[in-house]
């Protein structure tokens, strides 16, 4: 298993998908907490923040993210069927990178804070209330799961010296 990447054609088209819902009475617990846990596993080696699951090739609408909260610790995050469902404050421009997009961030403004509806693995209905980078995470995760990539609403585009922190 690899992170696709815009650069492979193939690829690139498959992110560029819209991803379908997940139905939790076809799926098993246990296939969920195992794609979870390669995509975790994915995420870490490629020194990532969030990854969605079509990023690795699976089409199926859930996506992980793991951001220091405001104490710095790591808060693990695992979504099925997340949608964006209210948007609001003002907009921040910050700089994404994306582990689908290597060597290239960009400047990319988003709403400050933003509520997020999903499914836990479990099919437990959750709401999360996220403001700043975690806001920031989650609206970059739900684009690539309705095939959209952050190079498609970055205000300038440049290329990377060194691999940091990407979602």
């Amino acid at each position: 298993m690899h992170i696709f990447v815009e650069r492979n054609k193939k690829e690139e088209a498959f992110l560029r998908k819209k991803v379908p819902a997940i139905n939790l009475a076809k799926e098993t617990k246990n296939s969920l907490r195992d794609l979870v846990r390669v995509m975790r596993k994915e995420m870490k080696s490629a020194n990532g923040i969030g990854l969605s699951a079509n990023q690795i090739g699976v089409s199926k609408r859930l996506f992980i993210a793991e951001v220091p909260d405001e104490q710095g610790r790591l808060k693990f995050y695992a979504f099925v069927n997340p949608e964006i469902k209210k948007i609001a404050g003002d907009k921040a421009l910050l700089e994404e990178g994306c582990l689908s997009v290597p060597e290239k961030y960009g400047l990319v403004e988003r709403s400050y804070r933003v509520t997020l509806e999903a499914l836990t693995l479990e099919g437990k209905k959750v709401k999360v209330k996220a403001w700043g980078i975690l806001a920031h995470v989650f609206q970059h995760e739900v684009d690539h799961l309705n095939g959209k990539l952050f190079i498609d609403k970055a205000k300038e585009v440049f290329k990377a010296e060194k691999a940091e922190k990407k979602s």
